[in-house]
Order: C-alpha cells, then sequence, then structure tokens
C-alpha cells in the first residue's frame, strides 16, 4: 500500500523514538543505569532521602542543608486537603477503584487553586502548585485508605519525614526505621523514569498549554492500566494465587508460560540488563520478609526470578520485588498504583516544568495503512 510521502513510519509503540531533548532523566537500558540529573539512582537511594531527590529533579541540583530545611516545610504546609474535598471523599462509593478515586480528587484540587489566575506556564507559580500536589496526593492517597474503612482520615505528623507520613497515613500506625526507610527508598526508586507513558500522556496535555493539574489526571489516568502502573498488584496476586493453590514457584511459572499467561513484573521496554530499581527492592523484600517474619513471599518470588531467567531469560522490573515488599508492610495491594502515583508525582511536575519551559506542540503523524480511492455508494445499494 502507498504510504504519504511526508511521513516517515516509527516503530510500533514508539519504541526507541527520540521525542526531543530532556535534562532530567537518562535510562541506560544496555548497561541497567538509572539516572537523575547526573546522579546514578544506587548513589541517590543510598545517599538521600526523597525530599532531597524531589528537589533535584525540580531544581537541577541538590540542596544545601538550608535549602532542604526550606523545600521540606513547604510541602509540610501542603499535607492538608481542602475540608470540601473531604467531603466529596466520603460521599465516593466505598468499592470504588483507588485510581479513579486519585483521578477525581485531583481534578477537583484544580477548583482550590490559589494560582488559578497565574498562566499555565508560569514556572513560579508551577513550582507552588507542584509543591502543593506533592503533599497533597500522598494525602488523597492516605486518606482514601481510612475514609473508605468508615474511618477519618490520620493527620499528617510534622515530626515525620515525607516517607514517614506516607506510611502513617495509609497505614494508622508510625513507622519503625525499616519501614520508613523502605518506604522512602520506593519513593526513590519511582520518582522518575524518562519518557514512560504517564510522563509521556502528561507531556502531551502540557504542550497543549492546558493547565497542570489536567497533565496530572492524564498521567494518572494513564498511569493506571495495568501494562503501566498495575503490575506490582498483579504480581502480589500471582503469589497470593500460588499460595492458595498449594504450587511450588517453578513448577506454577512453567504452566503458566505454557498457557501462554503473561508473567507480570519481568522484561522492560529499555532494559536490557536487569532494573537498578529492582536490585534495592529484592533487598528490601528480603529484609523486610525477615523481619515480619513472613519470608515465605520472598522466597517464592526469588524461585520465580530464576524460573524466568531459566525458562525466557528475562530479568525482574521494578514492579516484580516491589509487591512483596508492600505486602509484608501491610499495604492493601490496591493501593500500590496510587502509591506509585505519589512517587511519581514528582517526576511529572519535573517534565512539565521542562514542557512549559520549552514548548512545542507534540503532533505526531501515523503511517496511514487504510484503503485508498474508494467511491461512495448511494445508500439504498450499500450492503
Amino acid at each position: 500500500m502507498a504510504t504519504s510521502a511526508t511521513v516517515k513510519a516509527a516503530a510500533a509503540g514508539l519504541e526507541d523514538v527520540v521525542t526531543g531533548p530532556s535534562e532530567i532523566t537518562d535510562v541506560n537500558g544496555k548497561t541497567g543505569q538509572l539516572i537523575y540529573r547526573g546522579y546514578d539512582i544506587h548513589d541517590l537511594v543510598e545517599n538521600t532521602t526523597f525530599e532531597e531527590v524531589v528537589y533535584l529533579l525540580w531544581y537541577g541540583t541538590l540542596p544545601t542543608r538550608a535549602a532542604l530545611d526550606g523545600f521540606a516545610e513547604t510541602i509540610r504546609s501542603c499535607y492538608h486537603l481542602p475540608q470540601a474535598l473531604v467531603e466529596s471523599l466520603k460521599r465516593y462509593p466505598k468499592d470504588a477503584d483507588p485510581m479513579d478515586v486519585l483521578r477525581t480528587a485531583v481534578s477537583e484540587l484544580s477548583f482550590y487553586d490559589p494560582d488559578k489566575q497565574s498562566p499555565v506556564d508560569d514556572r513560579t507559580a508551577n513550582l507552588r502548585r507542584a509543591a502543593r500536589l506533592q503533599g497533597q496526593i500522598a494525602a488523597i492517597v492516605g486518606a482514601w485508605a481510612q475514609i473508605r474503612q468508615g474511618k477519618e482520615p490520620v493527620k499528617a505528623d510534622p515530626s515525620l519525614s515525607f516517607a514517614g507520613n506516607v506510611y502513617y497515613r495509609l497505614l494508622g500506625k508510625r513507622p519503625e526505621k525499616l519501614e520508613e526507610r523502605a518506604i522512602d527508598a520506593a519513593l526513590i526508586l519511582h520518582a522518575d523514569h524518562e519518557l514512560n507513558a504517564s510522563t509521556f500522556a502528561a507531556r502531551v496535555t502540557a504542550a497543549t498549554l492546558a493547565d497542570m493539574y489536567a497533565a496530572i489526571v492524564s498521567a494518572i489516568g494513564t498511569l493506571s492500566g495495568p501494562l503501566h502502573g498495575g503490575a506490582n498488584t498483579a504480581v502480589m496476586e500471582m503469589l497470593l494465587e500460588m499460595k492458595k493453590e498449594g504450587e511450588e514457584p517453578g513448577p506454577f511459572i512453567k504452566k503458566a508460560l505454557a498457557g501462554k499467561r503473561k508473567i507480570m513484573g519481568f522484561g522492560h521496554r529499555v532494559y536490557k540488563a536487569e532494573d537498578p530499581r529492582a536490585t534495592h527492592l529484592r533487598r528490601m523484600s528480603e529484609e523486610l520478609g525477615n523481619k515480619y517474619k513472613t519470608p515465605q513471599w520472598f522466597e517464592m518470588s526469588r524461585r520465580i526470578e530464576e524460573t524466568m531467567k531459566a525458562e525466557k531469560n528475562l530479568l525482574p522490573n521494578v514492579d516484580f520485588y516491589s509487591a512483596s515488599t508492600y505486602y509484608v508492610m501491610g499495604i492493601p495491594t490496591d493501593l500500590y498504583t496510587p502509591l506509585f502515583a505519589v512517587s511519581r508525582l514528582s517526576g511529572w511536575a519535573a517534565h512539565l516544568l521542562e514542557q512549559y519551559a520549552h514548548n512545542r506542540l507534540i503532533r505526531p503523524r501515523a503511517e496511514y495503512v487504510g484503503p485508498r480511492e474508494l467511491r461512495v455508494t448511494p445508500i439504498d445499494q450499500r450492503r
């Protein structure tokens, strides 16, 4: 079939297509490296906090002590939700999907934006919006975790870190050191990942000069899909299914593969070496499993990893070990993707700031492969 001479065909799914420059994140699939603003993810996980990483993503440099103190205080000041939004949450169906709740609530937040009169590409106003959204998206997820149980939302504790408050408001109890560190590490690891589906959706929306709330709602909607943000929930559901049926991991996976079942949490569009995020989450899964005397989830996961490597030569991605890490801490499985969104808000905001600063409408072309030169048949003669 003929192809328009003005269209250059791209790979399916835009695989390996570069759509433009960015100074935020580099993903090196061959070496298994993830870099935020020039810093390797391993260095950041071991030596910084989530608040420092958010500052890095938004401002381009790691903060000084004074800058971090001020920035952390700004985020803490954004932990509260408008009371009208809390009342809206209480009216939602208690069995609503948490990602539907999050998408709807973030959209409603735009009504209460004190910067709504500012231009959508005003960087100073958008930094304020980003700080509010970072605190409020965590507050929404924590509030819904309580409201759907018929409880009042847990108020943030200003003495806790951002990660500590995420845990506290989700579960209603203060974290111990290992739990706080596990949440902090997970937030850092999920913060950004270049032009993944949700980030690209956010940038496409922002490129039309829609406001930051609209762009974040686009991102949340994209993240809700099981091929993006829902994979770790599917991993944990598989582990629970395996345990319920009393099957060993190796035979279970081999049978699933023989039946053409997709095993979530393995493989990645970019990484050909190990996903560096999986390296840290594997360790967290093991440490927390040992602490809670439930090492079976890590052990099952490890045997699945070995089987997938042997059978399909596939390595675990960020979703695989995050499932058991969250589960042993008592986080409900349907809150895994909203927790992902709490972290990824930092990266989405960084990309939106960059998009607004150097905006060009994102308008790709499609390779037309349909019929040509058809003629209209009178309606009574059509079959």
